[in-house]
């Protein structure tokens, strides 16, 4: 008991150290509990964040903040109508049509797996291929039953997403034209003595802001890129399996192995074993790899490092709690984490340093 005792006086008898504690213990809370309530909020500052970058750079050429929040607002607004009336038909007809073909690739999928146990009879039981195809048989009855079930939940999301058109673009409007007041706001209610906390914020938040722009352009890029490759070598679908890539960003390593597997399985269904399939994985897989160690090193280079292990259990457990925001904020949450346990001990080494 004493241990404990001396191990809460030392390093919770600052008070700042206190209010660092429950103020995050707080925010966790409410985003655990809140999170889906809050969803239009927390997605509006996502884009604030990013817009806020522009309004920035406009600022440091003597534009006045409120004229550049107006220009960086309306382009984002043609940006969303660009995207609500450009780009999403395009997308909804590609998935339609890749709907309707997805019975003719399953079929030709199992046929393939049949034909393995008699051309490899000694590496591919006739046992394990039939278990796989019944497996596979079962994800697509599970698959039709959730279908169904969104297409009765479908009325609810046509209204959330009107909601969402409505509400989140007058909140990041207010979120950029009233910033610094929202920030006084705020931190009239904080203690006065909030250095250590203070520290730990403005390098977070540097870093937050950095992450969020930088997977902004990282989603850009790489669902660009992998367009035009894909419609370069004539591949169906290039849009939707774009869109898939660029999204796989999100979920570092992991987001990555799993668009694989629609990409090359699309690319097998049109071509097979052909030079044109073999071009087309080449391509997919120079552009990953251009993506881990040319493009993340140049646009996060502001951001913590974090360690691989690290990287995915952050994934893993912000996801479990908090679905897509969890897994888009994994890394800046974790480097928040980070950031505390970093500045923690040095915050105690200089307070014994500094004591007569």
């Amino acid at each position: 008991m004493q241990v404990v005792t001396n191990w809460f006086k030392r390093y919770f008898s600052d008070p700042q150290i206190v209010f660092l504690t429950l103020f995050l213990l707080l925010f966790f809370g409410v985003v655990i509990t809140m999170g889906d309530m809050l969803a239009p909020v927390l997605a509006s500052i996502v884009i604030a964040y990013l817009l806020e970058g522009i309004i920035s750079q406009l600022e440091k050429r003597l534009f006045p903040r409120f004229p550049s929040v107006l220009i960086v607002f309306i382009l984002f607004l043609l940006f969303v109508t660009l995207v609500m009336f450009g780009l999403m038909p395009l997308l909804s007809n590609q998935v339609t049509e890749f709907l309707q073909q997805l019975p003719i690739m399953i079929s030709m999928g199992q046929q393939a797996l049949m034909q393995l146990p008699e051309r490899y009879p000694d590496l591919i039981p006739q046992e394990q291929v039939d278990q796989l195809i019944q497996q596979i048989r079962n994800e697509i009855a599970s698959f039709a039953q959730q279908a169904v079930t969104w297409s009765l939940a479908s009325v609810v999301g046509v209204i959330t997403l009107i909601v969402y058109l409505i509400l989140m673009p007058l909140l990041v409007f207010f979120f950029l034209k009233d910033k610094h007041l929202i920030i006084d706001w705020f931190v009239m209610y904080l203690p006065r003595h909030r250095r250590f906390a203070g520290t730990v914020w403005n390098d977070v938040d540097k870093q937050i802001a950095n992450y969020v722009r930088g997977k902004f352009w990282e989603i850009v890029i790489i669902w660009a890129v992998s367009f035009v490759t894909f419609r370069l070598l004539g591949l169906n679908y290039a849009l939707l399996l774009s869109m898939m890539v660029g999204l796989s960003v999100i979920i570092p390593y992991i987001g990555a192995a799993v668009v694989t597997i629609p990409v090359l399985f699309i690319a097998w269904f049109q071509w097979g074993w052909s030079s044109d399939f073999a071009w087309l994985a080449v391509a997919y897989f120079v552009i990953q790899a251009l993506d881990g160690n040319v493009l993340v090193p140049l646009l996060f280079s502001e951001v913590v490092n974090l360690h691989p292990v690290a990287i995915i259990v952050s994934i893993l457990v912000f996801g479990g709690f908090w679905g897509f925001w969890g897994v888009f904020f994994a890394i800046p949450l974790a480097t928040l984490v980070q950031a505390v346990l970093v500045a923690w001990p040095k915050r105690i080494e200089e307070e014994v340093i500094d004591r007569p």
